[in-house]
């Protein structure tokens, strides 16, 4: 069952298209504005959007802006009551699937939505072909590392064993449990991702095992949970470590049993599926403190495999950067670039504490920046971090700035050594970090990307960061 947001400032008009949805069997969930579809978006389980693109506050074109800069593969069929042909072009050119003057005809409106979402079906099996097709389980490299990589995962996809791959942030924990998934038995099932730390708390039992229509407020349908989706394939438990202690024995009984009970449902369902999990947190550390059941985490390690950071395996840097290179200019239409000698000798000198994932933005950002089409070594010393001690114009307070806003890149290094500093040296550094993360999200207007985005945090963990420093909302 697929489930429709309806992103519309006028209540009538939403209730009519709800009413129509609902008919053929669709679920059906509503904003009034811009920023309520993107927070509904981001709790997941939306399929489609209808977008209004006339609304107080943020209109359709910044919600549909916004999309493109988190890369969102999500279809969207825009309304308006003021079509005009030069809207229409933007629209589509921001990512709209289709164009509805209002008030839209119903008969016209459901074949459209039945075609963005085969035509979304459709695009995301292209992507996995494209990815099961690639080379070396889509990792790129020649190193040592990077063999001794590749042979656990030879060993280890063929069996049913759960895997727990530990690493890092940024150095690929997901290309290897879809690796371990292309190269299994279960290659032909669904593999299904969740995201352990994105998941509302209150949220997180449905959203594992699911629930049935009325079993809690707002439950307007009956919705498989993670694990019934994943039946006869692999389910990828993402930054594990951030499971709520209280779900955390459901989840060992599911394990053991293979059966998961829905919210409400009073009931068991038979869900055959391989676990792999991933974090980058001590789970053994976690265990000892009491954060984490240690039978939980015996069940999740039966194999552990560890990604090896960037740092460790340089001679691999050149391939990357080609690779990433390559795609960055035909993602972004731009015409094939190459890097000086210096600027390839700059990148491979570089020790990337954000991994691949900071590489692979970096060249991108390189490829859009770059106006001609070989990219400098200027070029690439301007994008790169500064080193110690060093710093660059970007880190220097703007004319008007916020002065809070000028210790950030300090603040950011400082609180890199706080966890294993002295207790008062601890709350010294925390009262500085809740400092950074108030004055940010006030300037940001509460906006947790755009906030994210100016402190060099995933949003994850800025959630995190505010509900460990008590911080609200005022």
């Amino acid at each position: 069952m697929h489930t429709v947001l309806i992103a519309d400032d006028e209540p009538n008009i939403r209730t009519s298209l709800a009413t129509t949805f609902r008919l053929e069997g669709y679920e059906v969930r509503s904003a009034a504005d811009g920023r309520e579809a993107l927070a509904a978006i981001e709790q997941g389980g939306v399929d489609l959007l209808l977008l209004d693109l006339q609304m107080p506050g943020m209109d359709g074109m910044e919600v549909l802006r916004e999309l493109r800069r988190r890369g969102s593969e999500l279809p969207v069929m825009v309304l308006t009551a003021h079509g005009t042909i030069d809207l229409a072009i933007e629209a589509t050119r921001l990512g709209a699937f289709d164009f509805h003057e209002k008030p839209p005809r119903a008969a016209k409106l459901l074949v459209a939505a039945r075609n963005a979402l085969r035509q979304a079906r459709l695009e995301e099996e292209n992507r996995e072909l494209l990815a099961a097709s690639g080379r070396h389980f889509d990792m790129v490299g020649s190193s040592a590392p990077m063999q001794r990589l590749f042979e656990q995962i030879r060993r280890v996809a063929p069996t049913q064993g759960r895997v727990l791959v530990t690493g890092e942030n940024g150095t690929g924990k997901e290309l290897i449990a879809r690796a371990l998934h292309r190269h299994s038995p279960r290659s032909t099932g669904p593999f299904v991702r969740v995201n352990c730390a994105a998941i509302p708390r209150d949220l997180f039992e449905s959203e594992l095992f699911g629930h049935e229509k009325g079993a809690f407020t707002g439950a307007t349908m009956r919705r498989a949970g993670k694990f019934v989706r994943a039946h006869g394939g692999t389910l990828f438990l993402d930054e594990v470590g951030e499971i709520p202690p209280a779900l955390q024995p459901k989840l060992l009984r599911a394990l053991e049993s293979g059966e998961v009970e829905p919210i409400g449902a009073g009931r068991e369902v038979r869900a055959d599926v391989r676990v792999v999990s991933a974090t980058n947190r001590d789970l053994e550390a976690m265990v000892a403190s009491g954060a984490f059941r240690e039978d939980l985490y015996y069940r999740l390690k039966v194999v552990v495999i560890e990604a090896p950071p960037l740092r460790d395996r340089k001679e691999d840097i050149p391939a990357l950067v080609q690779s990433f290179l390559t795609a960055a200019c035909a993602e972004n239409g731009i015409q094939p670039k190459r890097l000086e000698a210096g600027a390839l000798e700059r990148l491979v000198a570089h020790d990337y504490p954000g991994n691949i994932r900071e590489l692979r933005n970096l060249i991108e950002r390189l490829v859009i920046l770059s106006p001609t089409g070989t990219i400098t070594t200027l070029e690439v010393e301007e994008a790169l971090p500064r080193r110690s001690g060093m710093r660059s114009p970007a880190e220097e307070p703007a004319p008007g700035l916020a002065p809070e806003a000028a210790i950030v890149p300090a603040a950011r290094e400082a609180l890199s050594l706080s966890q294993g500093a002295p207790p008062r040296l601890r709350d010294t550094m925390a009262g500085l970090e809740r400092e950074v993360i108030v004055a940010a999200l006030a300037r940001n207007s509460w906006r947790m990307t755009q906030t994210a985005r100016e402190l060099g945090l995933e949003r994850s963990h800025l959630y995190k960061k505010i509900k460990a420093l008590g911080i609200e909302r005022g």
